[in-house]
């Protein structure tokens, strides 16, 4: 249960950085005040920075580690790839090298700088 609970975390990590990307495009576009938010700002900036770090470091995400070691040790095995990578071969039955996911979140990291940037304003956290 715990893995399963690591799980669903992961999954809302990745729908963090994956919708709130959308959801600040579509917020700049219609002149949204919230996407202008500091904090929620910089955590999806370093949410994707983090991401991007593990990959080229060449680093497993601690999430997919501590799954798998929950899994493992209640007999069940674990994934022998990223959460990503797993999840897309599952869902799309795509496989990929490992390098190509870590080209995939650099690009998607340099798009969120990017709007990041372009969309910088500050407004008050409340």
């Amino acid at each position: 249960m715990l893995a399963d609970t690591i799980l669903v975390i992961h999954f809302a990590f990745v729908a963090f950085v994956v919708a709130g990307f959308l959801l600040i495009l579509v917020g700049l576009l219609a002149s949204w005040r919230w996407i202008h938010n500091r904090l929620f700002r910089l955590a999806h900036l370093a949410a994707i920075l983090v991401v991007v770090l593990q990959a080229w470091m060449g680093l497993l995400c601690p999430l997919t580690v501590l799954e798998n070691e929950l899994r493992q040790r209640a007999g069940r095995s674990g994934y022998t790839e990223s959460f990503v990578a797993h999840w897309l071969h599952e869902i799309l039955f795509y496989q990929a090298a490992p390098w190509v996911f870590t080209a995939i979140y650099t690009v998607f990291g340099a798009l969120v700088f990017l709007v990041w940037l372009l969309g910088r304003r500050d407004v008050d956290d409340s």
